[in-house]
This record gives structure tokens, C-alpha cells and sequence, in this order.
């Protein structure tokens, strides 16, 4: 349930993406890891990608649903 909220979340927040996978890496869930691919990324470097996938995923890492994140980014071509 938790990596489908996060899903929800990352597509709200990058409608354009052509990717977006949230992996429950332990099966606990409460470790995730997400890939994103949108074009909002273009032109931004890795941090600032990364800044705007934890913006999205703010309240479930402020409320502990999200303990560990490993984030991937990368703009569609």
C-alpha cells in the first residue's frame, strides 16, 4: 500500500513522466527505492532532481512511512 502512495504522489507531481517505478526494496515497507524519468528534469543537475523527487515524497518521509529512499532520475529524450 505504501509504495502505491508513493507511486501517486510521484506521478502527481511529474504528470509528464514516461517512467515512474516504486520498489519496496525489504518488503517491510518502509524502504523504497523510485526511478523517475520526466522531462522537468532536463537541464538540472542530479541534486536538483533529486530535490524536486523529495519535495514530492515530503510527507511520507516527514511521517516515517519512508525510513530509506534511494532515488533515480533522468530526463526523457
Amino acid at each position: 500500500m505504501a509504495a502505491e502512495r508513493l507511486e501517486n504522489l510521484l506521478r502527481d507531481a511529474f504528470p509528464d513522466a514516461g517512467e515512474v517505478v516504486v520498489e519496496d526494496r525489504t518488503g517491510g515497507g518502509d524502504h523504497f527505492q523510485v526511478i523517475v524519468a520526466s522531462d522537468r528534469f532536463a537541464g538540472l543537475s542530479l541534486l536538483e532532481q533529486h530535490r524536486l523527487v523529495n519535495e514530492a515524497l515530503a510527507e511520507p518521509l516527514r511521517d516515517g512511512t519512508i525510513h530509506e529512499l534511494r532515488i533515480k532520475t533522468r530526463g526523457t529524450p
